[in-house]
């Protein structure tokens, strides 16, 4: 394995980049190893200015290969981790620390690869894209999407990272999330019955959206290539009320879509039975991902890889958002998301030399 995936993941994984932070520190530090290493790079500043995603490129001429990651991980509150969740540490073949598989090993393989590249040129471009809040509902890559063939002109492939042992993933359901509001009438409890519960609207909600799940398990569209292989709903916060002797006045569901891409959210929404009252917001969205396993490029780059079978895998990511622009893109990365957000998070040193010998290898075919 190259000598330097070590240490670049070391400082990956120490930028404490829990979604919803500012990731600015890891940006500017990947820009100027990327400015060094003769990429053109571009900056790409989120709308309140507290984060940033990153557009680099390197080599001359059309097409080439767009690898593609999001930058930040999943918080660590609440885990019971055996290391220090942001310095990285290794234990029986694994490198441990947040964000190792999902998906800062990915971005050391990355970053190694590119840093060769002054030495012998590719035969076509190598394009990188780093965003930011993948896992708040892939929140960054939307403010980045329409910039991305402007300023890095059209990629033959995009290679999207997550983890999937190196298997090429050519689908996934997209997913649409949502909060809905119910107010009520607060009032003391001895008087409980002469104000309006909002608790009891929510409770109400959340018994349609079991429904509604069960007639789409039944009903709705199916497609055997995921598991589940039917679209789903699922709430999974509600909150209301101050004291157990005041009616609540207000309450709250947030609840999520994942669909196929046969059935739309606002379909799936729209047999939904909602309570007299409610208000429902949609707060986040991302398409999914149905790539042609025939198609030219994806059939070249899965027969590269150790199994080409395709598959599709639960998780969503940000791989639709390319692939609505008419790129041919694939979700492969090293690692299994198995291990992702979990404490001690970790991935399996061979699959980092691996996948870094893989792209390697790509990029100069």
């Amino acid at each position: 394995m190259p000598d330097r995936i070590k240490p670049l993941l070391e400082t990956l994984v120490a930028f404490p980049t829990i979604a919803g932070t500012p990731n600015i520190d890891l940006i500017a530090w990947v820009k100027d190893l990327l400015d060094a290493a003769g990429f053109a790079v571009t900056i790409i500043p989120s709308r309140d200015g507290t984060k940033a995603g990153l557009l680099a490129r390197f080599g001359d001429g059309d097409g080439g290969t767009l690898f593609s990651a999001h930058t930040d991980v999943v918080p660590v509150d609440g885990q019971n981790w055996r290391e220090a969740p942001f310095r990285l540490a290794e234990r029986e073949g694994r490198y441990v620390g947040r964000g190792t598989t999902d998906m800062k090993g990915f971005i050391a393989c990355v970053l190694a690869l590119a840093e060769t590249l002054r030495e012998t040129p590719p035969p076509r471009p190598v394009l990188i894209c780093l965003s930011w809040d993948e896992e708040l509902g892939c929140r960054g890559i939307p403010e980045m999407i329409d910039s991305v063939v402007p300023v890095l002109g059209r990629p033959d492939l995009c290679i999207v990272g997550e983890p999937t042992l190196m298997r090429p993933v050519l689908g996934h359901k997209g997913k649409a999330s949502y909060r809905a509001e119910f107010a009520g009438t607060p009032g003391h409890s001895a008087m409980a019955p002469y104000f309006t519960n909002a608790l009891h609207g929510a409770a109400e909600f959340i018994l349609a959206l079991r429904s509604l799940q069960d007639a789409l398990a039944k009903e709705g569209a199916r497609d055997d290539a995921f598991d589940p292989p039917f679209s789903t709903v699922h709430a999974g916060i509600a909150r209301g009320g101050v004291a157990l002797n005041i009616v609540p006045d207000h309450a709250e569901v947030l609840f999520e879509i994942r669909h196929l891409a046969s059935e739309t959210p606002d379909a799936i929404l729209s047999r939904l039975v909602v309570p007299e009252g409610a208000r429902i917001t949609r707060t986040g969205q991302y398409p999914g991902l149905s790539a042609l396993a025939d198609d030219p490029i994806v059939a070249r780059f899965s027969s590269a890889l150790p199994d080409p079978t395709p598959a599709t895998v639960a998780f969503g990511t940000e791989a639709g958002y390319f692939a609505e622009r008419g790129i041919p893109t694939v979700v492969c990365g090293p690692g299994t998301m198995k291990d992702g957000h979990q404490p001690d998070e970790s991935i399996a040193i061979d699959q980092l030399a691996r996948y870094h010998a893989l792209i390697r290898d790509w990029v100069f075919r």
